[in-house]
């Protein structure tokens, strides 16, 4: 289920460059990582959505990586971003 857009807007202000950035390796990253969440706490209701289960794993291989670039393009930022968004890395 995709984010609604109050969410979306809540999610990338924080990470942002500009007031209609949406694009940026920051906020891809953060939108997947919110997506992410949720769809991990719907899997605990719903266990033999496997489906859903697959999108997932696509999620979180496409954000590796994303997180692989910006570490790569950004190393000294990469550390408190990582730890701003609660990822365990």
């Amino acid at each position: 289920m995709p984010l609604s857009k109050e969410k979306k807007v809540e999610v990338s202000e924080g990470y942002r460059h500009h007031e209609r950035d949406t694009g940026s390796t920051e906020v891809q990253i953060a939108m997947l990582s919110e997506r992410i969440r949720h769809l991990t706490e719907h899997f605990k209701v719903h266990k033999h959505d496997h489906h859903g289960r697959l999108g997932l794993l696509k999620l979180v291989g496409q954000r590796r990586r994303l997180l692989r670039y910006y570490r790569r393009n950004h190393p000294a930022q990469y550390g408190e971003f990582i730890k701003g968004l609660g990822i365990r890395k």
